[in-house]
């Protein structure tokens, strides 16, 4: 391994593990608090909550898959088709004059804090894709 390489590995190594973590607690929090997730559900979408539900499964799985060295090239492409197959309802949220029921004051009113979330979103796509290489498990 190169001296790059294994600088690299010191970083994404626990960086893996953080995003796992983020993923798993959103997934849960689908859970938690359900209706607020679906609030943001496009209209044009049918059940919202069953949607939100899903979601919530998807992203307890690929967030725990990337954890695992052994499905974390798969759960990282996983996390990359989840998180543009929930950019509508980011769109939704930013574009729509919706009030958000027990959002955080940020996002609960219409605002540019709701299009924090549009461009953050390439950032975790970013990340994601970062486990994606044919880097061997061992390495990272």
């Amino acid at each position: 391994m190169s001296v790059r390489n294994y600088e690299s590995s010191r970083v994404k190594t626990p960086l893996v593990y953080v995003m796992g973590a983020i993923y798993v607690v959103a997934g849960v929090s689908h859970f938690v608090v359900p209706d607020l997730f679906a609030q943001i559900v496009p209209p044009q979408l049918p059940a919202p909550t069953a949607l939100v539900y899903f979601s919530g499964v998807a992203e307890v799985a690929v967030g725990i898959g990337v954890m695992v060295p052994r499905t974390r090239r798969v759960a990282a492409w996983g996390l990359v088709g989840l998180l543009l197959a929930v950019f509508p309802a980011n769109i939704y949220m930013a574009t729509s004059g919706v009030v958000i029921q027990g959002a955080p004051a940020i996002i609960a009113e219409p605002g540019p804090g709701r299009w924090i979330r549009l461009p953050l979103q390439g950032v975790l796509i970013a990340w994601a894709l970062w486990y994606t290489s044919d880097t061997p498990a061992s390495a990272i």
